[in-house]
């Protein structure tokens, strides 16, 4: 695997299940993984600002895979936020799920859901419409994974952790969204993703993240 350190993030190349057991403890899980819903991805839309028409995929893409058990026991196992578990199975009930509202009518999901085991009861973020992207967004973000989601998000979602939380780890790291929030707080990251096109973009984003020294005192 590659490793990349950029200001306090730890970033890996690789697969999540034989990096994670070498990485130390972390105060927060905070991640986006695969849901298994690629198949139904195939039309047309000009998702990515500046670009043009961009052809999503017509079949499921080799990452878009369920994760196994052993990633949901690790989950369960730490202070996790996890985006999609609507998806998955192997979660335990919780009361605090939280639930990213796009603010848009659209024939796809209009809301996205996020299992938690450190957040006492559900709550609901609305301060960043799925427009972001391009298309009409407010705050211009380059939407560059095509399940990508706004660093307000992630930074809301960090906010919401307890308030002891130093380290943060994110197993499918994408286009590094947690880590820009990480940066942009703080706060200790540890990310790994497989694709070495998304890692490329993650370290690049992180890195614009700490040249903006926008770091918390």
């Amino acid at each position: 695997s590659r490793i990349e350190i950029i200001g306090n993030s730890h970033l890996y190349l690789g697969d999540c299940r034989e990096i994670l057991p070498s990485l130390p403890k972390v105060d927060l899980v905070l991640t986006d993984p695969p849901y298994g819903i690629g198949e139904s991805w195939g039309s047309e839309g000009s998702w990515q600002k500046g670009c043009g028409k961009a052809r999503m995929w017509g079949n499921r893409p080799e990452w878009d895979v369920i994760p196994d058990q052993w990633f949901f026991d690790y989950c369960f196992d730490n202070k996790s936020m996890v985006w999609g578990a609507n998806y998955f199975e192997g979660l335990p009930a919780e009361k605090g799920w939280l639930i990213w509202n796009k603010c848009a009518d659209m024939t796809q999901a209009q809301a996205e859901l996020a299992w938690s085991n450190c957040v006492a009861n559900a709550r609901v973020f609305d301060k960043s419409p799925l427009g972001v992207f391009g298309n009409g967004g407010l705050n211009g973000e380059l939407k560059q994974h095509p399940t990508q989601k706004p660093v307000s998000l992630m930074e809301w979602c960090i906010n919401l952790a307890p308030k002891n939380t130093l380290t943060v780890a994110d197993p499918f790291m994408g286009s590094g969204t947690t880590g820009v929030a990480c940066a942009n707080m703080g706060k200790t990251f540890y990310g790994i993703e497989r694709e070495p096109k998304y890692f490329d973009i993650a370290c690049k984003r992180i890195e614009a993240a700490y040249a903006q020294g926008r770091l918390f005192a």
